[in-house]
């Protein structure tokens, strides 16, 4: 298992079955799963965001992180990253936060320390993040952070029972932007 990773102000802690009501109520609250890619009606729904940590863990494929306040000890959200594939040194990086974190800096914080997690633990390459088209929040922050976007997948998945298309965003290890430090 990675060791936690900290920034000044956050850890970056493995999510553990504990932390089930916590998921909950990140991926169930109205503010967080309008761009989110999955959402749960009840805690024990949740089970299965639960089961695809644990699956990711087991099969190297990812790994994903709550960010805790290192002051106050509370959980703030989550980060990680999914979809890793070995043989092509790329993976998909996802977060959330609770709304009450929201305009804090605190993704922006706390992305650079699970990039460099990427690249220098696992050596991934590419690095990827998908934004549902409207998440302008995410776009700005992935900007920001160095990440190029690439183009729009359109209409190229089903949520809510029609289609959504997805901005491409990608980060290099031999991008300047993002990895130093």
């Amino acid at each position: 298992m990675p060791s936690p990773l900290t920034t000044d102000r956050f850890t970056l802690q493995r999510i553990e079955p504990a932390d089930q009501p916590f998921i909950f109520e990140g991926l169930s609250h109205p503010q967080v799963i309008p761009f989110y890619g999955v959402r749960y009606d009840s805690l024990e729904a949740t089970k299965a965001q639960m089961n695809f940590y644990e699956t990711l863990e087991r099969n190297g494929t990812g790994q994903w992180w709550k960010i805790v306040s290192r002051q106050s000890q509370e959980a703030l959200g989550a980060i990680g990253y999914n979809q890793y594939q070995v043989q092509h040194r790329k993976a998909e990086i996802g977060y959330w936060l609770l709304p009450r974190f929201w305009k804090q800096g605190i993704i922006t914080e706390a992305m650079p320390a699970l990039l460099r997690y990427m690249r220098r633990e696992k050596g991934i390459h590419r690095i990827e993040a998908l934004v549902e088209e409207g998440n302008t929040a995410s776009n700005r922050l992935l900007e920001r952070m160095g990440f190029l976007y690439e183009g729009t997948l359109r209409d190229c998945e089903i949520k809510d029972s029609h289609y959504i298309s997805l901005r491409m965003y990608s980060l290099l290890s031999t991008d300047q932007a993002g990895l130093e430090s």
